[in-house]
């Protein structure tokens, strides 16, 4: 708002608040049923493999075999556990994530301006609207400016509505009208102006709630990476069980025991059912978010997390973003009929304003807002209380008009109504060519104006050009050009580069990708900012006239070389993203404004500005940053990278651990063998590999070269013939290694008992090999800390020692004691056996030489 509120419109008190939001229940439409732990049981007991175990369980106790069948129920007991743990562990990671994403408000509280979460609001709550907002409920407006409203999402209707105050007059507890046209409503939109509103409705006491619609979040259609994951283990799964039935068939015909052969049937099915593989999209996509969001990044598109690593070209903003937004007045100059004079702020001579500059510092003030949120106009604000006791001095200007910004003319000018006084004040501020054109100025002066303007510029400064008019009478011309303007002079304001970006910019060349910085703001001083943030060596500089003149296939071929676009309005950043992407990149763009929302919608990765972002641009990113820093951007690149990196391994391990599982379980049908593995053999291992696939490799640290890679190709698939083909000779190494234990052992009169128990050992301790494998090539890399790895290999080494130890558990397990070093010796052999595939490991998982 332009004005500030009468005094009877300070908002309730925090203590009123919590009162009525005690007794009224939060802002809130009625949401889904959450996952309760019965419901997440539920769907537990839907998966295939808890299934298979419970049926293994059944046939057990009806051979009698009622210690297998008791051991195996326990193995589904702790299965169940962690199954149970690790859903509800996702879910309350979910859940803080809705929090983080719950619309914002900015209400009145006590006569403070407080920004809360939507579902906090309460009746009576005053609430300040502005460009961009979704109204967080049913409100009637007590003031407002040029106020025009989106609800589309009620009405159906696309055309904005002009809203206007109840009454002049009306004072915090005034009723709504009926015409609607002072009411505003939960879930619609601010297209444009300002509000002061007071809560009249809250939740699904709304209009919004009262039709019965939501406005939870559309559910977005699967990933490819979900889709590719999900064909993966549909072709398992169909492979698996096809098995398993010519194997159950095979056994009861051959050794004439239908019973062992459902037994080695469900075996085998356990062996070959890579039921992980969702588990590990759905962990690590919910971990990724959540570890995204302590980087001070929030995720609304999970898909985002899968194109983060592929990123090509980072499309960033300067204001707030490559630099601080902490903007001051650090000169101004005078534009007379002597010429030009300058008045710096730094200037020790320099610290009381000259009484000739007075003039251009009071028409900067009025062209302002009253109560600013621009860090420009906040520049200025400072400067005028500092050197001309403003507001003081205005006091009794009343705003009567006000014209806004265009793209046909990027100036602001606001009529003022000067006390005792028939004539109106009217003041100007914005590019200095616009206001130039304003002024109508001779082309010698206009030429002055923009060379003293470009020079400044040349500095990072940001330059605004101020003017000033009177007018007589309430007529308002149609548009600004109406007033007879005279030239004031230039206002620069410095806003420095944020401390970390030149090594972020520098971070994300070694990464291949290229930083494009988009701003509004004059060329010198998108150059000078560009110098300083690391950018002047990445291309050429494009301005929004420049591109404005350019067909769709001239602009594909200069967006290749240009790094810095200059004066470009908003909606030309959506001509920038769609040529980028024509080109091929994968484009990650940020924004703030409501004009933003189409090339934030448009880009791969929309990224949006949490602090000083609409919502409007919020809801159409994928990515909101919490703090406007470029560095938290290049940090979530990176840590997309890890998280697919580690997601890639996690789905390689657990390719490859399947393979000398499932050769274990057919290869003694095939060759007249004893059973090396039944049910319960196979419920421990799952046991170890759920945990391993999920925690190990989720928690898995960054590689440190991460950011030396070129970007992942987005069209490659997360299965690559070279992965599936690495870990097929990975896992076929260990069945090797650990069949040809098993072979050597019974074929040379060892007793089956011990040749399982043999087999069993080293078959664990394989697959922790192939995560040190997987975990990296070289020293470095597995000596990288992971507590996750280390706590699940000694509970491991634990359960595995009793296994072997206890009377009564080698009896379930049917296992022979076995000497120590024997023991020792079957581990060793099954942590080297994946060894002999290190060669193709790098190449494989796209990581770079060791050094």
């Amino acid at each position: 708002m332009n004005e500030n509120p009468p005094a009877a419109w300070q908002g309730l008190t925090p203590e009123q608040a919590a009162q009525r939001f005690a007794a009224e229940g939060a802002n809130e439409l009625p949401q889904p049923a959450p996952r309760t732990l019965g419901r997440i049981a539920l769907e537990a007991l839907r998966e295939p493999m808890l299934q298979l175990l419970l049926a293994s369980v059944a046939i057990y106790a009806a051979l009698g075999d009622l210690h297998e069948a008791a051991m195996l129920s326990a193995f589904v007991a702790v299965s169940f556990a962690i199954t149970l743990w690790q859903e509800r562990r996702t879910e309350r990671v979910l859940e803080t994530l809705r929090e983080l994403t719950s619309p914002r408000a900015l209400v009145l509280r006590g006569g403070e301006r407080v920004r809360i979460q939507g579902r906090e609001v309460v009746v009576g709550d005053l609430l300040l609207l502005g460009d961009g907002d979704r109204i967080a409920a049913d409100a009637q407006l007590l003031a407002c400016h040029d106020l025009l409203t989106d609800e589309s999402l009620l009405s159906g209707e696309s055309m904005p509505v002009p809203k206007q105050a109840a009454t002049p007059d009306a004072g915090p507890d005034a009723t709504p009208d009926q015409s609607g046209l002072s009411q505003v409503y939960a879930g619609t939109l601010v297209i444009s102006g300002q509000g002061l509103a007071r809560v009249t409705a809250t939740g699904a006491r709304s209009e919004i709630g009262r039709i019965g619609k939501t406005l939870g979040e559309v559910e977005m259609p699967a990933t490819p990476l979900w889709l590719e994951t999900r064909r993966l283990v549909r072709i398992f799964s169909v492979l698996g069980l096809g098995i398993s039935l010519a194997v159950l068939l095979l056994y009861g015909w051959l050794r004439g025991d239908w019973l062992g052969g459902v037994l080695a049937g469900l075996t085998l099915a356990m062996s070959m059912l890579p039921q992980e593989f969702l588990l590990i999209l759905t962990v690590f996509t919910a971990m990724g978010a959540w570890r995204l969001s302590r980087q001070q990044v929030l995720t609304r598109r999970s898909a985002a997390i899968e194109t983060l690593g592929a990123a090509t070209v980072l499309c960033s903003d300067k204001t707030g973003t490559l630099t601080l937004n902490r903007m001051a007045v650090a000169e101004l100059v005078l534009a007379s009929d002597q010429g030009l004079q300058r008045w710096r702020a730094d200037d020790p001579a320099g610290a009381l304003l000259p009484a000739a500059f007075h003039a251009l510092l009071d028409a900067s003030w009025l062209a302002s807002e009253r109560e600013p949120v621009d860090p420009m106009e906040q520049a200025i604000h400072r400067l005028g209380q500092q050197q001309r006791n403003a507001p003081e001095r205005f006091d009794g200007f009343e705003l009567v008009h006000e014209y806004n910004l265009s793209p046909e003319l990027l100036a602001m000018s606001h009529v003022w109504q000067v006390p005792v006084q028939e004539t109106h004040e009217v003041a100007v501020k914005g590019a200095p060519e616009a206001v130039a054109r304003l002024c109508q100025l001779a082309p010698e002066r206009r030429q002055a104006l923009l060379a003293a303007a470009q020079a400044m510029a040349g500095d990072g400064l940001r330059v605004l050009a101020v003017a000033r008019a009177s007018f007589e009478g309430h007529d308002w011309p149609a548009t600004q050009q109406g007033f007879d303007f005279e030239l004031l002079g230039l206002v620069g304001l410095s806003d420095p580069v944020r401390p970390g970006v030149p090594e972020a910019v520098r971070d994300c060349r070694a990464a291949g990708i290229r930083v494009l910085m988009i701003t509004g703001d004059h060329p010198e001083t998108a150059r000078a900012i560009a110098r300083q943030a690391g950018l002047a060596h990445e291309g050429a500089l494009l301005t929004g006239t420049e591109l404005a003149a350019l067909d769709d296939q001239a602009l594909r071929e200069r967006v290749r070389t240009v790094a810095v676009y200059a004066r470009v309005r908003p909606e030309q950043k959506l001509r920038i993203v769609e040529a980028l992407k024509a080109n091929g990149e994968v484009v990650a763009m940020t924004g703030d404004g409501v004009n933003d929302a189409p090339s934030l919608k448009a880009a791969h990765i929309g990224i949006a500005m949490g602090q000083r972002g609409t919502d409007v641009a919020r809801e159409a990113a994928a990515l909101v940053l919490l703090k406007d820093d470029f560095a938290s951007m290049v940090g979530a690149i990176r840590a997309g990278r890890g998280i697919f990196d580690n997601l890639r391994k996690a789905m390689a391990y657990v390719l490859a651990v399947h393979v000398p599982i499932a050769g274990l379980s057919l290869l003694p049908l095939l060759l007249g063998w004893p059973l090396v593995f039944m049910p319960v053999h196979i419920a421990f291992l799952e046991l170890v590999i759920d945990p391993v696939a999920s925690l190990v490799f989720e928690s898995e640290p960054q590689d440190p070269e991460l950011m030396r890679r070129p970007p992942r190709d987005p069209a490659a698939p997360l299965f690559s013939l070279q992965l599936i083909a690495l870990s097929l000779l990975q896992g076929g190494l260990v069945l090797a290694g650990v069949g040809g234990l098993f072979a050597g052992l019974w074929l040379n009169g060892v007793g089956e008992a011990q040749a399982r128990a043999m087999t069993f050992v080293a078959l664990v301790s394989a697959s922790f090999g192939l995560v040190l494998l997987k975990r990296g090539t070289d020293l470095r890399g597995l000596l990288r800390p992971n507590p996750a790895l280390l706590a699940i290999a000694a509970l491991t080494a634990g359960l595995l020692a009793l296994a072997l130890l206890l009377p009564a558990a080698r009896g379930l397990f049917q296992f022979a004691p076995l000497p120590l070093d024997w023991v020792l010796g079957a581990g060793l052999l099954g942590l080297l056996a994946p060894a002999a595939a290190l060669p193709w490991q790098r190449r494989s998982l796209g990581t770079p030489p060791p050094g």
